[in-house]
């Protein structure tokens, strides 16, 4: 008799999840990732990345390419289903990208073997570094503020701060990365760049919808962390970021911890990009919406138990944040946040060039912010130093452990 009320209890629980999962059901199950023990999309080809392979066809760890970039461009197809598998090391390259999309239902994975459970050898974090020692970069104002690569006498260290140099981007000489749709990163420390993960997107593919996911990722750049330029998320597909830590380095003109600017022409009801569990720290804002001259649009946000931490808490008569969350839109309205159990600190929580920011509130959603501010309807003020924010400032530790 027990048996059967623990498999009726079973049962009513699996029906209730697939109630509350259907609008959300990439966010609930994985039959979209190939890495998963119930994918059921297209069986593509898997490629391992390994300097100790002996970079052939990259069809084995014996056979690894040496670099991200070889195996990437080793993509048949754009059915989907394809692995990308790395061993934890550090890969010093900028720019990579893709050729091929993923596919609905099968979306192509890039992931390092952070456990050792994936056959590498060892564990830790696989790091992309497009600091590419050597390289010389510049603006190139012949290219809309792009960058290009001339001659140097001496080899160029640190960290490469030129317009749309970074990580994962779109085929030399271009903006967009759009070939990274339905793509999954997962244990991926990026940064030496511009930005660390996201899509960008130029002229009618602005228009598109686009999705990536990032899960258990560190994404460090100048402009920022995570980033949705152009495109608009799919409705049951939103870009989505989940346990990832995101931080940029500068509080110039558009950056933020994370950027999103989707290119709707009235507000979504759902959320262009989902953050799920992720600390985002900046010096200025942590999300940063648009920007003036690209300011006609609508996006719409989704936070869920993060920590968006501000560190510029500068006296009002100095220069403060201009917001944990920052609107330039020419409306505050164009830009919706949806709020759940999160935890915020900076100088003010909202920012805009005119008008309020839009959201809501689900949960338990506290702010520290500077004396003299208050805090918008529904946010709970906290009053004492955010000591469980401090202590997730700093990304998660990278080591590798070599296997005996």
């Amino acid at each position: 008799m027990k048996a059967i009320l623990f498999r009726r209890l079973i049962l009513a629980l699996a029906i209730t999840m697939s109630v509350f999962c259907l609008p959300w059901s990439l966010l609930c199950a994985a039959p979209w990732d190939p890495g998963a023990a119930d994918y059921s999309g297209h069986e593509g080809k898997t490629f391992y990345v390994s300097k100790r392979g002996d970079n052939t066809d990259g069809s084995s760890w014996q056979k690894a390419f040496h670099t991200i970039q070889a195996a990437l461009l080793a993509v048949p197809d754009d059915q989907g289903g394809h692995q990308i598998i790395i061993r934890p090391d550090t890969y010093v390259e900028a720019n990579v990208y893709v050729k091929h999309k993923g596919a609905p239902g099968a979306y192509n994975l890039f992931v390092g073997d952070f456990d050792g459970k994936l056959g590498s050898g060892t564990t830790g974090w696989v790091i992309v570094d497009s600091s590419a020692p050597g390289v010389a970069v510049r603006t190139d104002p012949t290219r809309g503020g792009n960058w290009k690569i001339v001659k140097s006498d001496a080899p160029e260290s640190g960290l490469k701060s030129v317009d749309w140099w970074g990580t994962f981007c779109g085929p030399p000489g271009t903006f967009s990365n759009f070939g990274y749709d339905r793509w999954i990163f997962r244990h991926i420390y990026a940064t030496g760049g511009e930005g660390g993960f996201g899509l960008c997107t130029v002229g009618e593919e602005c228009k598109a919808p686009c999705t990536m996911v990032a899960e258990d990722c560190v994404g460090i750049g100048r402009f920022a962390g995570a980033v949705l330029a152009g495109g608009v998320g799919r409705k049951d597909e939103p870009l989505l970021f989940r346990r990832c830590y995101f931080m940029n380095l500068d509080w110039w003109g558009d950056a933020g911890g994370v950027y999103v600017r989707a290119h709707h022409t009235s507000m979504p009801d759902y959320p262009d990009a989902v953050f799920d569990d992720c600390t985002i720290v900046s010096p200025d804002n942590a999300l940063q919406s648009a920007f003036p001259g690209c300011d006609d649009l609508y996006t719409r946000v989704k936070f869920k138990n993060c920590r968006l931490i501000v560190l510029n808490f500068s006296q009002p008569h100095g220069t403060p944040s201009s917001g944990i969350i920052r609107c330039d839109a020419k409306e505050g309205k164009q830009l919706h946040v949806d709020l759940e159990d999160c935890l915020l600190m900076g100088y003010k929580v909202f920012g805009a060039r005119s008008g309020e920011v839009s959201y809501t509130i689900k949960g338990s959603v506290k702010a520290y912010v500077h004396y003299r501010q208050s805090v918008p309807e529904g946010f709970e003020r906290l009053g004492l130093w955010p000591v469980e924010l401090i202590d997730r400032l700093a990304p998660p530790k990278v080591y590798t452990n070599e296997r005996k």
